[in-house]
C-alpha cells in the first residue's frame, strides 16, 4: 500500500478559504478514489495560509482488474447468414477477444451483441494524474482572481506543487498563459523562522516535516495550541479569555507558527463601553480581549494577538500591535463622545435621509408602519396604558443607532449603542432595553428577548419587514433569502411561543395588510394574494419549526395544520399558543400509547362521517341527532357518551388543556366500536335516508371533538 501527498503551494489565502477548501475535498476526493476502485485506508487534511495539502494512505499500487459486459453492435448487424461481419469482428478487436467469445442477447431494443471482457487496473499515478487538476481547479468560493496573462483562476497565487507517491514524483503541470507550475517534491518553511526551501523524500514525512519548518499544517492542532497559549498568555497577567469560536477559526488560519503575545492599552479606555472596545479588538484587528475573569463583562487594559512572526520579536510584536489599537480605541472613545453630544431622540429625524428600500420609503417610514403594527399586538395582548407607552417610545426609538457615528463605524452595534445611548439620555430603562432586545435573537442559537417590551417591538420590526417586502413580491426561493425573511418569521413564532404570547396572527396579518393598502406612499396590487401568500409563508415555518426544534413527528404536525383545509388554517395562525400545544401533546400521547387507544375508532368515524353532510364545527348532538330513530341500543349509547364528551371537549377548547378530550375519546372508544361491530351494531349506510343521516351524524360529531385536538385523518398509524 502507498502513500500520496498533495500540496498546492500559494499566496497568503483567505482564512476563510482555508476551511472551505478542505470541505470541498472532504466531500471529493473520497468520493472520486472510490468511483476510481482506490479506495484508501485513511486520508488527511492539512491548510494553512500558504497552502492546501492532503494525505492519502493505504493506496493500493494499481486499480483490480475487472470483468465488464459491452454491448456491441445489434444481432443483425453483427451477423449474417450466421456468419460474422465486418461489425463483429471490429467490435471484437476493440475488445480484445475472439469472435467465437460473443453472444447475443435480447434487450427491450431487440437483439444485440454482447461480449464479457476484461479490463486491466490503471497504476494509481496515471490515475492520480487525471484526478489531480480537477482536486485543484474545482475548489469554488468567493473572489477567485486571475493572475500573470493566464485565464487559471484561484483566490491566490498558486507557487508551487508537491505530488508524492511514496518516495517517487508524480508529474504534474498546471498551465497558466505562458507561465506553467510544474510539480516537485520541494516545499517551503516558515517565511520567517525557516526561509530555505525543503526537500520531501516521502509523502509520509510530511506533517513532521513541516513541522521541523516552523509550519504546523494540521488545523485542528494549530487551534489547540491557540487556545492553550491564549489562556496561559492571559494569566501572566491576571486575566482570562472568552475565547469566541468565530475569532478563533478565523486566527487559526491566519498563522503557520502560532506565538501568543500580549499587549497593553491606556486604561482610560475602559471607559468605552465594553462592547465597542470588544468590536475593535476581535472585528479590526483579531485580538484576544483579556478580562477579569471568564465570567466578567468588564475588561483589563490588554490584549492577545497571535503572531506569525519570530518568538524572539514578542515584544516589539506587542509594541506594534499597541500603536494600532491604540489608535483604534481613541477613534472609538471619539465617536462614543460624539453620538453622546446629543439625546438619541436627536437622530430619530437623521432616519429619513436612511433608505429602507427604495419603493418602501426611508428607515423613519419603516418605523412608523412598526409603531402602528404594535399598537395592533398591544391592543390584542391588552396591555396597559403604561405598557403601550413604552412601547411606542421603544419603537420611535429602536432604529435612532443607525445613524450615529458609532454604528456607523460597527454595524454589528446597533441596539447594543442604542441601548447605552438611551439610558444616557435618561430614556426609561425598559426602553433602553427594548431597543438591544427587538434583534434578538441574532442568529441560531442566539436568546431571545426577555421582556414583554422588547418581545412586542422585535415581532412588530420584523413583521413589517415581512409584509413589505412580500408586498414587492420578492418572496424567498431556494436557497435565495437576501432579506433574511425566513429567518424574521422563525423569531416571530419562537419569541411568541417562549413568551406565551396569547398573539392571533391570522388577524394581525390581515389588520397590517389593510394599513398597507390604506398608506398612500405604498403600492399594494392585490392585498388578497398578499394575504393569502403571508398566512402561507408562516404556516411553513410553523411547521418546519415544529417538526425540527420541537422534535415533533411530521404526520402529528400536518394533524393540527391540517391538509387544505382553510378552518385548520386560520384556526392555527389564529392562535399560535394553541397549535403548538396540541402537536406536543399528540406527541405526547403517542409515546405513552394513549394515541393507539383512540386512533382506529376516531380514524374509522373520520372516514365514514365524510359521507354525511354535518359541518366540522358542531359539537352538541341535540339538534342534529333525532333518538327517535334509534333502533339499536348502540345508537343510544353512541349517544350518551357524545353527550358526557361534550362538556369536557368544551373544557378543552377554553383551556387548551386537551387530556380531558382525550380521556372522553378513550371512554367512548369502546361504545363506537360496539356500534360498528357489537352484538347491536348497525349498518350505518341504511336504505332510509333519515336513519342513515342520523348515524352519520353521530359519526360526525365523533369526528368534531376529536377535531379540537386534531385532524386524525393525518395520523400514520405507527
Amino acid at each position: 500500500m502507498a502513500t500520496f501527498l498533495l500540496e498546492v503551494g500559494t499566496e497568503e489565502l483567505p482564512a476563510s478559504f482555508v476551511d472551505e477548501a478542505i470541505a470541498q475535498w472532504r466531500d471529493r476526493i473520497p468520493a472520486d478514489l472510490d468511483a476510481a476502485l482506490l479506495t484508501p485506508s485513511a486520508i488527511d487534511y492539512y491548510g494553512t495560509p500558504r497552502r492546501l495539502a492532503v494525505v492519502i494512505t493505504g493506496l493500493p499500487d494499481r486499480q483490480p482488474d475487472r470483468e465488464e459486459d459491452a454491448k456491441g453492435p445489434p444481432a443483425q448487424a453483427a451477423f449474417k447468414d450466421g456468419k460474422p461481419t465486418k461489425a463483429a469482428e471490429g467490435f471484437a478487436r476493440s475488445k480484445g477477444v475472439a469472435v467465437e467469445d460473443l453472444e447475443i442477447r435480447d434487450t427491450d431494443k431487440g437483439a444485440f451483441v454482447f461480449v464479457q471482457h476484461r479490463i486491466p487496473g490503471l497504476p494509481t499515478a496515471e490515475i492520480l494524474t487525471r484526478l489531480i487538476p480537477d482536486w485543484i481547479l474545482g475548489l469554488e468560493g468567493k473572489r477567485f482572481m486571475r493572475w500573470g496573462d493566464g485565464d487559471l483562476r484561484f483566490p491566490r497565487p498558486i507557487r508551487w506543487l508537491v505530488t508524492l507517491l511514496d518516495d517517487v514524483l508524480v508529474p504534474l503541470t498546471l498551465t497558466n498563459g505562458s507561465s506553467q507550475c510544474s510539480s516537485d517534491r520541494v516545499s517551503y518553511g516558515h517565511r520567517v523562522l525557516h526561509p530555505a526551501p525543503i526537500t520531501l523524500a516521502h509523502a509520509s514525512d510530511y506533517p513532521s516535516a513541516m513541522k521541523a519548518a516552523f509550519v504546523d499544517v494540521a488545523i485542528a492542532s494549530r487551534r489547540d495550541t491557540i487556545v492553550e497559549q491564549v489562556h496561559a498568555a492571559a494569566a501572566t497577567v491576571n486575566g482570562a479569555v472568552q475565547v469566541n469560536p468565530d475569532l478563533l477559526a478565523e486566527v487559526t488560519n491566519l498563522v503557520e507558527w502560532p506565538t501568543a503575545v500580549v499587549g497593553q492599552f491606556d486604561a482610560e479606555f475602559l471607559d468605552l463601553p465594553a462592547e465597542v472596545a470588544v468590536m475593535e479588538m476581535e472585528s479590526h484587528q483579531r485580538y484576544f480581549p483579556v478580562r477579569r475573569s471568564l465570567d466578567s463583562p468588564d475588561l483589563l487594559p490588554y490584549f492577545i494577538t497571535i503572531a506569525n512572526g519570530d518568538p524572539a520579536k514578542a515584544e516589539l510584536i506587542a509594541e506594534g500591535n499597541g500603536r494600532v489599537i491604540r489608535a483604534r480605541l481613541a477613534d472609538g472613545k471619539f465617536f462614543f463622545d460624539a453620538d453622546r453630544a446629543q439625546p438619541l431622540n436627536a437622530f430619530f429625524t437623521k432616519l429619513e435621509t436612511v433608505t429602507f428600500e427604495e419603493r418602501l420609503g426611508s428607515m423613519a417610514a419603516k418605523v412608523n408602519r412598526a409603531a402602528a403594527i404594535a399598537q395592533r399586538l398591544a391592543d390584542q395582548l391588552q396591555l396597559s396604558e403604561a405598557d403601550q407607552q413604552l412601547i411606542q417610545r421603544a419603537v420611535h426609538l429602536c432604529k435612532a443607532d443607525l445613524v450615529t457615528q458609532m454604528v456607523g463605524e460597527f454595524p454589528e452595534l446597533q441596539g447594543v449603542m442604542g441601548e447605552k445611548y438611551a439610558r444616557h439620555s435618561g430614556e426609561p430603562e425598559a426602553v433602553a432595553i427594548a431597543i438591544a432586545e427587538h434583534y434578538l435573537p441574532r442568529g441560531a442559537g442566539d436568546v431571545l428577548p426577555q421582556t414583554l417590551i422588547g418581545q412586542v417591538v422585535g415581532i412588530a420590526d420584523r413583521l413589517d419587514t415581512l409584509v413589505s417586502i412580500f408586498s414587492l413580491g420578492m418572496l424567498p426561493s431556494g436557497s435565495s433569502d437576501p432579506f433574511a425573511l425566513r429567518r424574521a418569521a422563525n423569531a416571530i413564532l419562537n419569541i411568541t411561543w417562549a413568551a406565551n404570547l396569547g398573539i392571533d396572527l391570522a388577524t394581525l396579518l390581515d389588520q397590517v395588510v389593510a394599513d398597507f393598502e390604506a398608506n398612500p406612499a405604498l403600492t399594494i396590487e392585490d392585498g388578497a394574494t398578499l394575504r393569502s401568500q403571508l398566512q402561507g409563508f408562516f404556516l411553513q415555518r410553523v411547521q418546519t419549526l415544529l417538526q425540527d426544534e420541537f422534535q415533533l413527528d411530521y404526520d402529528l404536525v400536518n394533524a393540527v395544520l391540517g391538509d387544505n383545509d382553510a378552518d385548520y388554517t386560520q384556526r392555527a395562525l389564529t392562535n399560535l399558543l394553541d397549535v403548538r400545544d396540541r402537536a406536543t401533546f399528540l406527541q405526547h400521547i403517542r409515546q405513552d400509547g394513549t394515541l393507539d387507544r383512540i386512533y382506529e375508532t376516531v380514524n374509522r368515524a373520520s372516514k365514514l362521517a365524510k359521507q354525511g353532510d354535518l359541518d366540522t364545527q358542531t359539537l352538541d348532538p341535540a339538534a342534529v341527532v333525532d333518538a327517535s330513530k334509534f333502533q339499536e341500543a348502540s345508537e343510544s349509547a353512541f349517544l350518551a357518551a357524545l353527550e358526557t364528551l361534550l362538556p369536557e371537549t368544551i373544557a378543552a377548547q377554553a383551556n387548551r388543556d386537551y387530556r380531558r378530550l382525550v380521556a372522553g375519546l378513550e371512554q367512548a372508544a369502546p361504545v363506537v366500536s360496539r356500534f360498528f361491530d357489537g352484538p347491536d351494531s348497525v349498518l350505518v349506510m341504511d336504505k332510509d335516508p333519515a336513519i342513515q343521516r342520523n348515524r352519520l351524524n353521530l359519526l360526525g360529531l365523533l369526528r368534531n371533538h376529536a377535531r379540537v385536538l386534531a385532524d386524525f385523518g393525518a395520523i400514520v398509524k405507527a
